[in-house]
Parts: C-alpha cells; sequence; structure tokens
C-alpha cells in the first residue's frame, strides 16, 4: 500500500516487531496469532516497559479524570453558566489544536520519553497551582481559564509524545494495538473511578483538594518513564520543523486511509464528544441532583468506554476494526439522543454507558488503525494530526454546544449533537470498502495478524 509519492503507509520494519528484530514463528513459518478472547487482554504487559508504564499510568489517570470533573462543577457553581463552560473548555483546548502538530514533529526528532518525564511535571505543577488557589480562596474565573491554556499547551506535546512513545514500550509489533487498548482500559478506568471519588471530595472538603491529589498522582507515571530501560532511536536527517510538518501533512493527506479515519475522528470529536460539557446542567438542573449526581453521569460513561476498551483489548487481529470504528458514531447517536429526552437518573446513566462505549470503540479504534498504517518515521507527525482531531477539536465542539445550550437548552444541543453522530456514520460508511481492503493490505505487508478465514 503506497501514499502519494509511492512510498509505503506502513512501518518500514515490515515483518518484525516495532525495534527491528524478527517475529517468533511457527516451524512451518508462519507468524503465530495472539492468544484468542479474554487471553489475549494483557499480552502487551510481557513488556517490561509497559508495565512500568501501566502501572505509573493507572495511578495518575484517576487523577486527571478528578481534575476534570472539579473543575467543571468549580466552573458551574462559581459563574451557572452553560456557556462559560464551553469556554473554558475552549481554552482548555484550543492551544492543544494549534500547538500539537509542532510537537508531533518534535516527537519524531527527540527522545520520547525525555519529553513526556518533562509534560508531566509541567502538568503536576499546574495542578498544584490550580490547588492553591481554590483552597485559598483566591480562584477566580480568569485564573481557571489562564490555567487551562497553560494544561492545554502542555497535553499538545504530551499526547502525541506518549502515543508515539507506545511502540517504542512494546517489544513485538503483534502488541501494539493490544497496548493502545489497554491505554484506554486505563484512561477509562479512570474515568469510572476519578468523578465518583471527585463527588465525594468536593461534597467534604471542596473541589481544591481534588487538584491536590491529582498533581501527587502525576509522581507515579513520571517515575515509570524514569525507570523504563529503552532502546536509542535512530533519526535519519532533521529537517527544518516547518519542512517537516509540510511533509507529514502531506503524507497523511496522500494516504486515503488515514485522512479518511483523521476526518471522521475529527468530525465525531466536533460534534459528538462535546456533551461532556454540559454534564454540570444535567446534573443540577435537568436532574435536579449534585455534585454527587455529576460523578454518576461521568463514571456510567466511564463505565461503558471501560467496556468498550476491554473489547477492543480481547480483540486479536486488526483488520474488522474499521467496520466497528464506522459504526461507532451511531450508537453514540443513538444514546445521545435518549439522553436529551431522559428526566431520569438511571436511565441516563443506562445511556451515557452506552455512549461511553461507543466514544471508546471510535478513539481507541481510530488510534489502533493509524498506528498500524503508519511508518515509523511520520508517526509522530500522524498522531499529533490524531491529536489535532481528537483533543483539538473539543474546544469548538465546546463552543458550539455551550452556545446552543445558551440559547435552545442543554437537551436540545445534545439531540443536535446526536443527530451530527448519525450523519457522520452515514458518510463514512461510503469509504468503508476501501478503506477495509487498504487496512487488510497494510495487515498483511507488516506482518501483523489479520482475521481468520470464514469456513
Amino acid at each position: 500500500m503506497s501514499d502519494a509519492s509511492g512510498q509505503s503507509v506502513v512501518s518500514p520494519s515490515g515483518s518484525g516487531n516495532v525495534n527491528g528484530g524478527p517475529l517468533p514463528t511457527r516451524p512451518d513459518g508462519v507468524p503465530p496469532r495472539p492468544p484468542r478472547g479474554l487471553r489475549n487482554l494483557g499480552r502487551a504487559l510481557r513488556s517490561r516497559n509497559y508495565r512500568l508504564f501501566f502501572l505509573g499510568q493507572g495511578i495518575s489517570v484517576a487523577g486527571t479524570w478528578m481534575q476534570g470533573a472539579a473543575l467543571a462543577w468549580l466552573v458551574y457553581r462559581l459563574t451557572g453558566s452553560a456557556t462559560m463552560l464551553g469556554v473554558v473548555g475552549f481554552c482548555g483546548h484550543i492551544c492543544t489544536f494549534l500547538i500539537a502538530p509542532f510537537a508531533g514533529t518534535l516527537a519524531d526528532r527527540w527522545d520520547r520519553r525525555r519529553l513526556a518525564m518533562a509534560t508531566q511535571t509541567l502538568a503536576m505543577l499546574q495542578a498544584f497551582a490550580l490547588a492553591a488557589l481554590t483552597m485559598s480562596g483566591a480562584v477566580q474565573v480568569w485564573h481557571i481559564l489562564a490555567l487551562a491554556m497553560v494544561l492545554g499547551t502542555v497535553a499538545a506535546f504530551d499526547i502525541p509524545v506518549r502515543q508515539a512513545l507506545a511502540v517504542d514500550m512494546v517489544e513485538s509489533r503483534d502488541d501494539l494495538s493490544n497496548a493502545i487498548a489497554l491505554n484506554s482500559f486505563l484512561v477509562n478506568g479512570g474515568k469510572f473511578v476519578g468523578p465518583s471519588v471527585a463527588g465525594v471530595l468536593i461534597t467534604h472538603y471542596g473541589e481544591g483538594v481534588c487538584f491536590a491529589v491529582n498533581g501527587v498522582t502525576y509522581l507515579a507515571v513520571i517515575a515509570a518513564l524514569g525507570a523504563m530501560r529503552l532502546a536509542p532511536r535512530v533519526v535519519a536527517h532533521k529537517d527544518h520543523v516547518l519542512r517537516a510538518l509540510g511533509e507529514g501533512l502531506r503524507y497523511a493527506a496522500g494516504a486515503p486511509p488515514l485522512r479518511s479515519i483523521l476526518l471522521l475522528l475529527a468530525t465525531v470529536s466536533l460534534v459528538g464528544f462535546s456533551y461532556n460539557t454540559l454534564m454540570p446542567v444535567f446534573a443540577k438542573t435537568i436532574l435536579q441532583g449534585g455534585p454527587r449526581t455529576h460523578g454518576l453521569l461521568l463514571s456510567s460513561a466511564g463505565v461503558g468506554a471501560l467496556l468498550g476498551a476491554v473489547y477492543l483489548a480481547s480483540r486479536r487481529s486488526v483488520p474488522g476494526l474499521e467496520r466497528i470504528v464506522a459504526l461507532s458514531p451511531a450508537l453514540l447517536g443513538v444514546s445521545l439522543g435518549a439522553f436529551a429526552l431522559s428526566r431520569s437518573l438511571p436511565l441516563s446513566m443506562g445511556v451515557l454507558t452506552l455512549a461511553g462505549f461507543a466514544s471508546m470503540t471510535q478513539i481507541a479504534g481510530s488510534n489502533t488503525l493509524l498506528q498500524t498504517l503508519v511508518r515509523d518515521s511520520h508517526r509522530g507527525r500522524v498522531m499529533s494530526f490524531y491529536t489535532m482531531c481528537f483533543m483539538g477539536m473539543g474546544p469548538f465542539g465546546s463552543l458550539l454546544i455551550g452556545g446552543l445550550a445558551g440559547s435552545l437548552g442543554a437537551s436540545q444541543a445534545v439531540a443536535i449533537s446526536a443527530a451530527c453522530s448519525l450523519a457522520a456514520t452515514v458518510v463514512f460508511a461510503t469509504r468503508l470498502p476501501m478503506l477495509s481492503r487498504q487496512v487488510r493490505d497494510a495487515c498483511a505487508e507488516s506482518a501483523l495478524p489479520a482475521a481468520p478465514a470464514r469456513s
């Protein structure tokens, strides 16, 4: 499979592990398939470096979700404005959108582990600053906006760097898709635990404690990154940053499967994922609850995402994943439509579980497909485009849904998001046959396990 310049869009390592070594083979010379079902769930943990990351990240992400829930509640408590929730979301992600491409270029040129340690340290300092302002009673909305922009800038570097680092942490290319799914499992396990804990802490101690606890949790992932033993990466050449960025854009735009996956993800991130912005409105105004209700709603979506991550981790092959990615926005749209109409907490929690499942299969499935198809020399840049589409569209989605909620109401805004998600599935479905062929071809070239033949 080739891009517009006639070069393969898959990793140049071809058949072999991500560090260039050969894959183990059976006596007949055929690479072994990963184990089936539940035995397949943790195979990436065979790699020491990934085990360290898994443990450290598992602690850190719970704190991250705790801070996110507390921050939304703090903004709504201070302002009582759904529109301001959208503005804070915009400030938190617009920097990610603008800076991520340049950060991805650096991820292809510099030591990814050191970059990741630096970004985690800066995020820790941001959390402590937010905790100090809140616990002292001095916090104002402009403080929140400024610190949201700081964290968005840090995330612009952190996300593509950590995504690209995943390929360096596993010892076999066969384990890459499992590592991505396990990372999604961690993130959404944290989404389940973090908001629930945040609801309790906010009720008894206030939002500032949540920010302080989050700051402490960063120490775990920093320690894990420092303990890794990674082989040095060889960078063939270092073009000017702008020239390298332009070459990466041409590479992604000239490869139809990469382009299609990124466009769908950008669309759904803009119109589908932004419902989280309005969660305090649904918890307090529509469902007549408080911080506990807010935490339960967020945790319900986290449970669904956790189930989606387990499902993806249990898959043993990449082909067929493109169909799941295509159908996920449809499930998301149906779920959000039901959530918009619900006035019952149990029903809202149930449909948000489905929405979380759909969101996870969309996000992690897109990640896996991109990491499967991309050459390692372009991995940082392509994953920065993934960051732009996933995180970078968030600010525009937050502004959009916040504005719609302010003028039409929160339920009507989420209903519009649901309809747009359904439309995205219809459009992407027309490109699915082409994408399926190219994913199977790419997996064959890379010696990744293909889907089993049907008898």
